[in-house]
């Protein structure tokens, strides 16, 4: 058999339905990695280490000397995990002649850490392919996607105004949608950790929105986005993807105060008092002494509603002052009327305005 070479896109074509082994070492692959790709290292941290120090201090042959001492320990467990993979796998996309015993491998750049894993895969029977340039052409890639020209449906609104719930809805309609807060594990405020996963390295969340924009281009219909501040907790919308998000038409579900502080209070209510009293400190400078005083002392007495009263006032205003900042806001906005936080929202946006 041969090992096979593909380039950036075919490789993620053919990773829809095969399994991506990623044989850098588990610190690169836990940094940052290609979605849905197994963590398969070669060396561990500590032995890559060493052998890149024999590469850079002595020569590439003493550096493979090295690897093949901590290499050649490791061939059968590695060649049984891999078929453990193989065999477990489930494609993205089904197709009735996906071959169980098809492997893709990377590594940082294509050379010698792939090279063996594939060499020793494809020798035990595996239909192996590799990378052309490794994790670092993918990372290129990713890059390349927030530079290309999207047509976006950006859907606004106030704090409380159930836009996620809206965009989860379209999606099952069958619409184009990426959920950012969703990629970003965090809802975009003082207390959007709160109930989420830990958020992604800056690196994660661009390779997996990335995939998300190259997945959505090609419906050739326009993406449906939620409207954000460009930093979402920890991590940061790529600057000419967001520039490009602004520069579009501005869907803003109108919905009144006492609906979304219906809405916010069941929603965030639930959490354990603790992390929303933190969340309120965080934002202590801005929100006001009293306001903030108040806010705490409304949750403490176990008036959850009276303080997330305070706390959706607060958010209005700063919603309401990034708009004013919006270039050419008024030819963007298209305000919907809503009576309540509901999926009629949906209905309302799909109609022709």
């Amino acid at each position: 058999m041969a090992i096979h070479k593909l380039h950036i896109e075919d490789f993620l074509s053919f990773a829809k339905q095969h399994p991506v082994l990623d044989v850098r070492s588990p610190g690169e692959y836990n940094h940052a990695h290609i979605p849905g790709a197994y963590s398969f290292p070669l060396f561990t941290d500590d032995e890559r280490k060493v052998v890149g120090t024999a590469y850079k201090q002595q020569s590439r042959e003493q550096a493979i000397k090295i690897g093949l001492d901590y290499f050649g320990v490791k061939m059968r467990k590695m060649v049984e995990e891999a078929e453990s993979i193989a065999g477990s796998h489930k494609p993205v996309v089904k197709q009735e002649s996906v071959a169980t015993k098809t492997i893709l491998i990377h590594c940082w750049r294509g050379g010698m850490r792939s090279a063996a894993v594939a060499w020793l895969l494809d020798l035990y029977g595996f239909n192996v392919y590799t990378l052309i340039g490794g994790y670092k052409l993918f990372r290129k890639w990713v890059l390349e996607q927030f530079e290309k020209p999207y047509s976006f449906n950006v859907l606004g609104g106030y704090t409380g105004s159930g836009k996620t719930y809206v965009l989860e809805a379209m999606l099952k309609k069958g619409e184009n949608v990426i959920d950012l807060e969703g990629l970003a594990h965090h809802k975009g405020s003082a207390f959007g950790s709160l109930g989420m996963p830990k958020q992604p390295s800056q690196e994660m969340f661009e390779n997996k929105l990335s995939l998300k924009l190259f997945a959505a281009a090609q419906l050739e219909k326009p993406v449906w986005l939620e409207d954000e501040s460009q930093r979402i907790g920890e991590v940061n919308i790529p600057i000419n993807l967001w520039r490009q998000m602004r520069a579009q038409t501005l869907y803003f579900l109108d919905i009144p105060f006492e609906e979304r502080l219906k809405h916010i209070t069941a929603e965030y209510g639930k959490q354990e008092k603790e992390k929303l009293v933190n969340a309120i400190i965080r934002i202590k400078k801005r929100l006001g002494g009293l306001e903030t005083k108040e806010a705490i002392g409304a949750l403490v007495e176990d008036r959850t509603e009276d303080s997330f009263r305070i706390l959706l006032t607060y958010y209005d205003k700063q919603y309401l002052k990034a708009m004013h900042n919006r270039e050419g806001l008024e030819a963007l906005l298209q305000k919907i009327p809503c009576v309540s936080v509901h999926e009629s929202n949906m209905n309302q946006l799909l109609q022709p305005h």
